[in-house]
């Protein structure tokens, strides 16, 4: 089907106004690119997310830490990292996102999160943001991320809730919300399911804490306004909750003895009280 333009904005279309992109199809990125950075753009919401990332870092623990950025995406997570002190390498199959992400100081890697081009244990933390709730095979995209993640290390990651709350505010809601996520990003059919999340993560010796997100009311407030009036916008981070059914945050540290995949039970997730 070939559009011309569409009155809910230019999202949902590529650059040059063509074929409509079904949900979740990567290309998306690609035809956006040149949001990435923009404070006010439609990637907005990504720029508050890494800053709620950079709240739960921990402090690099030996010299050269090493932190893995799984779909790294323009690598609006770089400052942040720089700020910490760790080394940043950044995964993406995107090579126009990774381009930014290099020319912010990202060392840049294109790969898949199903297949990650980096070997076992090396990363002292592994941020996977906006990740999970894109790939239809949560086993394998876990196994990963934990096979390059030390005995020690910690992960950080945010996705969507499979859950009825998670599709509304996300897209019902969200993919029309000035700074939401640009239309047709997700697919509902993929968000995930926190209690298989928790089993996954479990059987690799890392034990998750699940914390709710939200954009802050009376930041997101400001930010309308100061984005209507053609001002800067003041820089926001996404505001915990306790309700983990929409966008939630999950940490954890994996077991310092490496701890090969079990089938049996595994720990479920703790949530922040």
């Amino acid at each position: 089907m070939t559009v011309a333009a569409d009155p809910r904005g230019p999202d949902l279309l590529g650059r040059g106004g063509t074929d409509l992109l079904p949900r979740n199809d990567p290309r998306q990125y690609d035809e956006l690119a040149d949001d990435w950075w923009d404070p006010a753009g439609c990637f907005a919401m990504l720029h508050w997310l890494a800053a709620s990332r950079a709240t739960v870092l921990p402090a690099p623990s030996r010299a050269g830490a090493l932190l893995v950025d799984v779909a790294c995406g323009g690598g609006l997570l770089a400052p942040h990292v720089a700020r910490a002190g760790y080394r940043h390498v950044g995964v993406d199959i995107g090579l126009a996102g990774l381009r930014l992400a290099a020319s912010h100081g990202v060392r840049a890697v294109q790969g898949d999160a199903l297949h990650l081009p980096l070997p076992d244990a090396c990363a002292d933390v592994v941020v996977a943001g906006e990740v999970f709730e894109h790939i239809p095979d949560l086993p394998a995209v876990t196994a990963e991320v934990c096979r390059v993640m030390r005995p020690g290390g910690t992960v950080v990651l945010d996705t969507i809730a499979a859950t009825w709350f998670g599709r509304v505010s996300s897209i019902t809601v969200g993919e029309r919300l000035p700074g939401g996520p640009p239309q047709r990003l997700h697919d509902p059919a993929l968000f995930v399911d926190r209690a298989a999340l928790a089993r996954e993560f479990g059987r690799h010796g890392v034990v998750l804490t699940l914390t709710g997100l939200r954009p802050p009311v009376v930041g997101y407030a400001r930010w309308l306004l100061a984005r209507a009036l053609g001002r800067a916008v003041p820089t926001l981070s996404m505001a915990p909750t306790r309700l983990t059914a929409g966008l939630f945050q999950a940490t954890g540290v994996r077991a310092p003895q490496s701890v090969p995949p079990t089938t049996g039970p595994a720990p479920t997730a703790r949530q922040e009280p």
